[in-house]
């Protein structure tokens, strides 16, 4: 993923009539990190990251993104804001 690619996802994504944000997702951060560009994201369910996905991989798979794998899924036990 690079930062052009991220930008246009989320273009293409709202250019296409789909939620963005879409429903369940709390926070998004995008951020470099080693030299690579990525994103983290906590969600209100599961259930909702997948019905996003469903959305989401078509745009990214037109865009050229290749993805490493299975995202990574954490049980937060505490979130802390200012």
């Amino acid at each position: 993923m690079t930062t052009e690619k991220y930008d246009e996802s989320i273009k293409r994504l709202k250019d296409s009539g789909s939620q963005w944000p879409p429903d369940g997702l709390a926070y998004h951060i995008a951020f470099s990190s080693g030299g690579s560009f990525r994103v983290s994201e906590i969600w209100d369910s599961r259930e909702q990251f997948d019905t996003f996905g469903k959305s989401l991989m078509p745009v990214l798979t037109d865009v050229g993104v290749e993805l490493a794998g299975e995202p990574e899924m954490l049980e937060i036990h505490n979130i802390v804001q200012r």
